[in-house]
């Protein structure tokens, strides 16, 4: 009984206790120094890194981009199959840039120079033997299925079974003849000359927040200048043409060896703008890098390719068609940024912030005396002091 009323005399003295900071100063050179350098510390993260690597007084927004390319270049090629052919815009840039339909076929923001061809010509919808190497063999005609249509084959199976070669028998099919031959690209790539190539990229940005608008081709920027300038960091770093080689290049790829079987390459245009600076300041950073897994162990399915078809009536009217597998490098354009500008909300949080670190030091160094230094007891009894009312009013009843 008497536990029980001297636990609910201390919970009672315990809820009715207040307690009021009590100022103990230490003349302490190993205490003051610990001090002073923890204060220290956090004033130069407050300064050095809030407000000036982190721009913390300033409020932030995201880039708002829209990209616009236009590739130009001539190639010249000289092939059994086709003789002596000049390429130029509207054959190797796939699909063509003035294409309406442009973003149902490729990435927004993306362009597709054509590099390397397989080309198999004058294909008619007629009956052929199954390509050998969809596995389609056959020794009869019973190892053959009448309408069977197979991913793995060119066209549907008609039930008999023909002469691939003296040796080699497959099921026949009705697809398009003569079918592709299924054969590695041509060393060198036949539009290696796409090196030289050049691409205009314009670019336009926006931070809706600041009401600030700029693009990649800066008010110094004339039409004489553009007609002639080609990107260089340091003749030309404002230039907003760039040599398809050069790219590659400083992705520290080769041209011509990923032309063969094609690839993905990114260019990356930052916007990193302070506008609490004069509006100039503000300039496009460039940078290049490969995407596609180029692996030298697993090279399974290497490259970029696709196929696409040229049609032409014959003179017999009779559709045909030029089978092209095209190879070739896809460049992405990818835009990042940010802009920051002065304002008073976030500069109020970061101070508030940087105030609330600088009384952790108090706590910090009273843990590290109260708990480490040889005087810690001595340090004890001079921080704390109980003054007990329910002491003193029992005192001076009589």
């Amino acid at each position: 009984m008497m536990k029980q009323r001297s636990f609910c005399t201390s919970l009672w003295q315990c809820y009715f206790e207040y307690s009021t900071p009590k100022i103990l100063v230490i003349r302490s050179f190993k205490v003051g120094t610990l001090n002073r350098f923890t204060q220290a510390l956090v004033i130069a993260y407050i300064i050095g890194y809030v407000c000036v690597l982190k721009k913390g007084y300033q409020d932030t927004d995201t880039v708002l981009s829209s990209v616009t390319t236009k590739v130009k270049g001539i190639a010249l090629t000289n092939t059994s199959d086709l003789g002596l052919r000049i390429w130029d815009v509207a054959d190797y840039v796939i699909p063509p840039q003035v294409s309406p339909k442009r973003i149902k076929y490729e990435e927004e923001n993306s362009f597709f120079v054509l590099t390397n061809l397989i080309i198999t010509l004058n294909q008619t919808q007629s009956r052929c033997p199954e390509s050998n190497s969809t596995g389609f063999y056959c020794t009869s005609d019973r190892d053959c299925r009448v309408g069977l249509r197979d991913t793995r084959g060119n066209g549907v199976q008609t039930g008999k079974c023909v002469n691939y070669s003296a040796d080699v028998k497959t099921c026949e099919v009705w697809a398009w003849c003569p079918l592709e031959m299924d054969a590695e690209p041509p060393v060198p790539p036949m539009l290696g000359d796409a090196e030289n190539f050049t691409v205009l990229i314009k670019n336009s940005i926006r931070y809706p927040k600041f009401n600030f608008n700029k693009r990649n081709i800066l008010p110094h920027v004339n039409t004489s200048y553009l007609e002639h300038c080609v990107f260089n960091r340091i003749t030309d770093p404002d230039c907003p043409i760039f040599r398809l080689k050069d790219m590659v290049t400083e992705a520290e790829e080769d041209f011509q060896t990923m032309a063969v079987h094609g690839g993905v390459m990114g260019v990356q245009i930052s916007w990193e703008c302070n506008l609490d600076m004069p509006s100039s300041w503000c300039v496009p950073k460039y940078t290049f890098r490969r995407l596609d897994n180029k692996d030298p162990v697993n090279n399974v399915a290497p490259g970029y390719n696709f196929r696409f078809a040229k049609y032409y009536k014959n003179g017999d009217n009779q559709e045909t068609r030029t089978l092209i597998k095209g190879f070739g490098i896809r460049f992405d354009v990818m835009v990042f940024g940010q802009a920051g500008k002065f304002n008073i909300v976030p500069t109020l949080v970061n101070i508030g912030a940087g105030l609330a670190l600088l009384g952790l030091v108090t706590v910090v160094c009273d843990w590290i005396v109260l708990t480490c230094m040889t005087k810690k007891n001595l340090y004890m009894e001079q921080k704390y002091s109980y003054v007990d009312d329910f002491q003193l009013l029992s005192s001076e009843t009589p």
